[in-house]
């Protein structure tokens, strides 16, 4: 390759570690044409698989302030740039290589972390930032309904608390008159007696 040729491939490679969360390293021997179609297919356009010269790729990622192990640029190697989440290219590189052994996930870099093969298949179990949203949502959705449903019960409870005393309210006001009129004969009784004796 003439050294232009180079320099621009470099480029390109730096800006494609910028861009990317997360970078997995694969060996492709083998793989065929229409195989390595469907590899791009899966892993879906926010994300590129690029075949790459190792030794640019060293040098592409010091550029990027990327730190890739030597042991990743042996062989023939191919790189998964991921723009999308992560768990999910995890997957879609986990899944095709269980029916296309000919493709070997070597390691790879998460947020400047170096993930060995065992680590990217740990990060393709979890669940995808989608599902969490999605169960984060309803998990909210769910306390909110719970909130409601307490407010209602508390709002019942305290007008039934209430009812009793709106109750006695009235019998008090009809004892005020009775207890009037019980009085009343009384001191009119006494009213006239001292009248008499006075006449």
């Amino acid at each position: 390759m003439a050294r232009p040729d180079k320099a621009t491939a470099v480029a390109e490679l730096v800006k494609d570690f910028r861009n990317a969360q997360a970078t997995v390293l694969t060996e492709y021997r083998g793989l065929s044409v229409a195989a390595m179609k469907q590899l791009r297919r899966a892993l879906g356009e926010q994300n590129k698989y690029s075949v790459v010269k190792n030794t640019l790729t060293k040098i592409a990622a010091r550029d990027a302030g990327v730190a890739l192990p030597e042991e990743l640029l042996v062989g023939p190697s191919a790189v998964a740039f991921i723009t999308g989440d992560p768990v999910v290219a995890a997957k879609s590189l986990r899944d095709f290589a269980k029916t296309n052994p000919l493709l070997v996930i070597k390691g790879g870099v998460l947020d400047g972390k170096f993930l060995s093969a065992t680590e990217i298949g740990k990060l393709a179990d979890l669940e995808s930032r989608e599902v969490l949203l999605s169960k984060m949502a309803g998990a909210i959705k769910a306390a909110f309904a719970q909130a409601i449903r307490s407010i209602d019960a508390l709002r019942i409870q305290m007008a039934g608390e209430n009812e009793p005393a709106a109750e006695e309210a009235p019998a008090a006001a009809e004892e005020a008159p009775a207890a009037v009129a019980e009085v009343t004969p009384e001191v009119v009784a006494e009213e006239s007696t001292e009248e008499s004796t006075q006449g």
